[in-house]
């Protein structure tokens, strides 16, 4: 197996290894080389260089990991604050191999110190793989939990009905309750989905939402994260993986509004708002109680709320999984 490295971000496209992220359990929606790509574009200026990782097997992809380098130590390739999961993707047969000759390859390579190594599940195979391969390459290793290192989940079942008689009778009463309580304070609602002919106004919706939020999500939309969730948008709604809903009162008032990724049976929820002038009447629990409803009609198995220890996940009956950091010194 050859391990081949490349700096030229052309390889997004060029080298697109979407369909091993597919067929990888662990790949997900932020292992793409189209979020990737987008992620490079509107924030590489702040690293010092892009370094993406091929594997390959007579010729023939069957893995692939994308890096930044910032002074003389590489992450992956996605940041800390926006990207939830990191790491390579491989064929399954060949992930040990992959993650074996990569940190071989990694250590005839000059440039770097370092590697900090995040967003890592402890439930799926590659935190245990690398860990293994950068220690049999005489790496020094170290495993800490991630930032924000708790991504609750919950496995949907094949209707909403389901999922509601599934949970613990106090959670599902709580749920129905929120309802009938935001239908009592405001009138009637309804659930509403951006389109790619609504989506511009869609989104001033949603970050004015979100800049009226207290403590640090009131100064996490700056004018450069507004630009990036845009170009999420303008990317992937014509996909039918963007999604950003809204509960919707009448004379068109937006309460509350989330963003969130279908991709390959999971649905991921991003990132959320709502308007704090109804904050007694909680918008927000009952717009994501409709997106697992959404998630579940669009025929998605798992719902994840992705990281951030938060107990509100767990009134909806998510389950943590943990998220680690792998440390690695030449």
């Amino acid at each position: 197996m050859d391990i081949v490295f490349s700096e030229d971000p052309r390889d997004f496209v060029r080298r697109d290894w979407s369909g091993i992220a597919t067929v990888d359990p662990a790949g997900t929606f932020f292992h793409t080389p189209q979020y990737l790509k987008l992620y490079w574009e509107e924030f590489g200026r702040y690293t010092d260089a892009l370094l993406l990782a091929f594997a390959e097997d007579d010729g023939a992809p069957v893995g692939a990991v994308a890096f930044e380098r910032i002074g003389t130590t590489l992450r992956f390739l996605g940041g800390t604050e926006v990207t939830d999961y990191l790491g390579p993707v491989a064929l399954p047969e060949a992930q040990t191999t992959v993650a074996k000759e990569l940190f071989a390859a990694l250590d005839r390579l000059d440039g770097w110190t370092d590697a900090d190594l995040r967003g890592l599940p402890e439930d799926r195979p590659w935190l245990e793989l690398l860990h293994e391969a950068a220690a049999a390459q005489g790496f020094s290793t170290e495993v800490t939990d991630d930032k924000n290192g708790v991504a609750p989940f919950l496995t949907l079942p094949g209707s909403f009905d389901e999922y509601l008689a599934q949970l613990p009778s106090k959670l599902r009463h709580e749920i129905k309750r929120k309802a009938r309580r935001l239908e009592s304070a405001i009138g009637p609602w309804h659930i509403c989905l951006a389109t790619a002919e609504t989506l511009d106004r869609d989104l001033d919706a949603f970050v004015e939402l979100h800049r009226t939020s207290e403590g640090p999500k009131g100064v996490f939309m700056q004018p450069g994260m507004e630009i990036f969730f845009r170009r999420l948008g303008e990317a992937f709604v014509p996909r039918g993986i963007y999604n950003l809903t809204f509960i919707e009162a009448e004379g068109h008032r937006k309460l509350a509004g989330t963003i969130g990724f279908r991709y390959e049976g999971t649905y991921y929820l991003y990132n959320s708002a709502f308007d704090r002038a109804y904050e007694s009447a909680a918008p927000g629990m009952v717009l994501v109680a409709e997106d697992v409803r959404i998630a579940i009609e669009g025929g998605c198995s798992v719902f994840d709320l992705l990281k951030g220890d938060y107990s509100y996940k767990y009134r909806f009956g998510a389950v943590p999984r943990a998220i680690k950091r792998l440390v690695v010194t030449r």
